[in-house]
């Protein structure tokens, strides 16, 4: 979800997932959760006590897309934070796996205000644009797990993506709305090329 060295949401950790999300719709509607059953599943508080936009939360392509859209924008416009924070259940974490020097992969962790504080000054001098482009669902109840493949662009116009990976999204439904509990990405590179199957379809 950021660009650079961890880039992987993204470039990931400019992620910072980028691009327009282009979510594609009702692939996962009907993962909404009985209310019968979903009065099992505690109701997290948003990370800064933020109200949500109720588009935002509602559905699982609403919530993905929201997710791509926060982190998106040309250089030096703020990005709304406090949506962004809306977003993810108090425990939510963003991780990028990313690939060092000696040949091991090490795994960066972060919680909502730690990925703010990498990537804000970086969205001040960068472009960063990062959309879905393909994306596979799987639910049980309560539960969702989104595998989303992205494509980074440092304007929305241009033909090739700087950056394609996958951000593996899980998402929880307390009865109300969606949360996001974690998204963990990784960065297609020389060595791991994303499969025919998570790309998108012509």
């Amino acid at each position: 979800m950021r660009t650079g060295y961890w880039t992987g949401w993204v470039t990931a950790m400019v992620m910072a997932l980028g691009g327009v999300a282009n979510a594609q719709p009702g692939q996962a509607e009907q993962a909404a959760p009985q209310p019968a059953a979903a009065a099992a599943v505690a109701a997290p508080a948003p990370a800064a006590a933020v109200s949500a936009r109720p588009a935002d939360v509602a559905t699982v392509d609403g919530i993905v897309a929201a997710l791509y859209d926060v982190i998106s924008g040309p250089a030096g416009r703020p990005r709304d934070w406090d949506r962004m924070r809306s977003l993810f259940a108090p425990e939510g974490r963003l991780m990028a796996v990313g690939a060092r020097p000696e040949g091991v992969y090490a795994l960066r962790t972060m919680t909502v205000d730690d990925y703010i504080g990498r990537n804000a000054k970086a969205f001040a001098t960068m472009g960063f644009f990062e959309r879905e482009a393909a994306r596979s669902t799987e639910a049980f109840g309560q539960i969702v797990h989104v595998f989303s493949t992205y494509e980074s662009r440092h304007a929305p116009g241009d033909a090739e993506p700087f950056q394609r990976g996958i951000n593996s999204i899980q998402l929880v439904n307390d009865g109300k709305r969606w949360w996001i509990v974690n998204v963990l990405w990784r960065a297609e590179d020389a060595s791991l090329r994303l499969p025919e199957r998570y790309l998108p379809r012509r």
